[in-house]
């Protein structure tokens, strides 16, 4: 059987780590940002884990990792 491939995309915004989580960087931060709060842009800056219920999606697109 060959081996699977990654998907691209996701290897360049999610970092597995040791724990098994799988981290991600929060949405909403490339434009737009006057008409956001200082507070909202600070909170947009801190990474995030991926959700329990997508956590088996993305195994399918990093086997790997």
């Amino acid at each position: 059987m060959p081996k699977m491939k990654t998907h691209s995309s996701s290897k360049k915004r999610l970092t597995a780590k040791k724990s098994g989580l799988v981290q991600k960087t929060t949405a909403n931060r490339a434009h737009k940002l006057t008409g956001k709060s200082s507070k909202r842009k600070m909170a947009l800056k801190q990474s995030s884990y991926v959700d329990s219920a997508n956590r088996n999606a993305v195994k399918k697109l990093l086997p790997y990792a």
